[in-house]
């Protein structure tokens, strides 16, 4: 359970890197909420194109991830992971300087380049920080530390998603939180103890198609593992859609402030935090996927009041409302509750499926693993962005879209029940 592993967060085979994906995470989710802010509220007033900016925002983060996830695995297993890791948080810096230059000339090329720099740095990151865990953690605290990796990770992205709202609106102070936020991850990174390779290295494939189609057949053999990584793939294309809806739909539905989309966004990362929390508690640090099929459904359920609450929502008139009357809307009691509980679902859905790409293979190709599940699931994700930018051109707008996730729910249920039947 949660309480045998909280010690993990006094330990220095945890606690620096925790730190780290936190940082690292928050300043994600400020630097790419407040370029869509920013874009979405001041540059433009065209909700068209708000919702095709935020679908091109989400697709380029997501890009470099599979493009570029068979060579961050590879790089991962063959060389030492904390040595690894300082040289991605010292690029983070200059990132950020290069965003932070974008917003402050309200520069839209300048702000997607520094977000698809961010996806190529989280790309690199990703694999690293899973793979670790199972090298400097004992067996029976794999679970509960990935249930923490990940209640951090969205508990920095509700930290970073509320600063964004406040500072949507001063684009020079919130250039300068990215910087500083990224100096304090590398801060942090030079804390994480050596993680050198589990094996003999091996050559690397330079060729990024072939690597990617190789290494994602080198999972085909293993059933369980397979069937995971569709499901996560699901649900993070469940989750692109999301992100991408959020912003215009409190715009031109609930004709809200940007502090109100932070609000949504918010709300989505303490759920996913919480399920985070609650599933490992339920399976009692068991790695099992026996609450999968339900969560994803009761998802799709959450989903559908999110999607008749937005659609009973009424009009609205040319001015904006601020949070706080917002909050004192009659519905926004369930629309806040329907959030709450896709996030909480999808939570508990997810933390066990990765605890799976963690301890089914040995520690030796455990970043081979998970590149290739951010391979499939960045797939996945731009093919679930290309969908909203498509349904978007043709007219079908953030609450339509809404039936298109509880659909897409269905199927992560059956993919969720068939690695039940393969694992448990």
């Amino acid at each position: 359970m949660i309480q045998n592993v909280s010690h993990l967060l006094r330990s220095r085979r945890f606690l620096p890197l925790f730190t780290t994906q936190f940082l690292g995470a928050f300043n994600d989710s400020l630097f790419k909420q407040a370029v869509v802010l920013f874009v979405t509220y001041q540059l433009y007033s065209n909700p068209a194109k708000e919702f095709q900016f935020s679908a091109i925002a989400q697709g380029l983060f997501i890009l470099p991830f599979f493009l570029f996830s068979a060579l961050s695995g590879q790089l991962a297993d063959d060389h030492d992971k904390s040595r690894l890791i300082r040289i991605i948080k010292l690029a983070e810096i200059g990132i950020m300087i290069l965003g932070g230059s974008g917003i402050l000339l309200a520069n839209i090329p300048l702000m997607l380049a520094a977000v698809c720099a961010m996806g190529i740095h989280s790309t690199f990151f990703g694999p690293i920080k899973y793979a670790i865990l199972p090298q400097h953690l004992h067996k029976d605290e794999v679970l509960g530390g990935t249930g923490l990796v990940e209640a951090g990770t969205y508990l920095a992205i509700l930290g970073g998603t509320i600063l964004a709202g406040v500072l949507a609106v001063q684009p020079s102070i919130a250039a300068a939180a990215t910087i500083g936020i990224a100096v304090l991850g590398f801060l942090a990174g030079r804390q994480v103890p050596p993680a050198p390779p589990s094996a003999e290295r091996i050559p690397i494939n330079w060729h990024i198609i072939h690597a990617s189609i190789e290494l994602v057949s080198g999972t085909l053999h293993i059933r369980r593992l397979f069937l995971a990584i569709l499901s996560i793939s699901f649900f993070w294309t469940i989750g692109a859609v999301l992100i991408i809806i959020f912003p215009p739909l409190v715009k031109n539905v609930l004709g809200a402030n940007e502090q109100v989309a932070s609000l949504f966004i918010g709300i989505f990362s303490v759920g996913i935090a919480i399920g985070s929390v609650a599933i490992n508690r339920l399976l009692k640090s068991e790695v099992s996927a026996r609450f999968a099929p339900a969560s994803v459904i009761a998802m799709g359920v959450f989903v559908l009041l999110l999607h008749f609450v937005a659609l009973s929502w009424g009009k609205h008139g040319p001015d904006l409302t601020t949070l706080g009357n917002f909050l004192f809307n009659p519905m926004a009691g369930l629309m806040i509750l329907a959030l709450l509980g896709v996030s909480i679902t999808g939570g508990m859905f997810v933390v066990p499926l990765y605890a799976f790409l963690t301890t089914t293979v040995p520690k030796a190709e455990t970043a081979r693993t998970v590149a290739a599940n951010n391979i499939v699931n960045s797939g996945a994700m731009v093919v679930g962005s290309l969908m909203a930018y498509g349904l978007s051109s043709a007219g079908v707008g953030p609450t339509g879209q809404l039936l298109l996730v509880a659909a897409m729910c269905l199927v992560s249920a059956w993919l969720g029940y068939k690695l039940h039947l393969a694992c448990d």
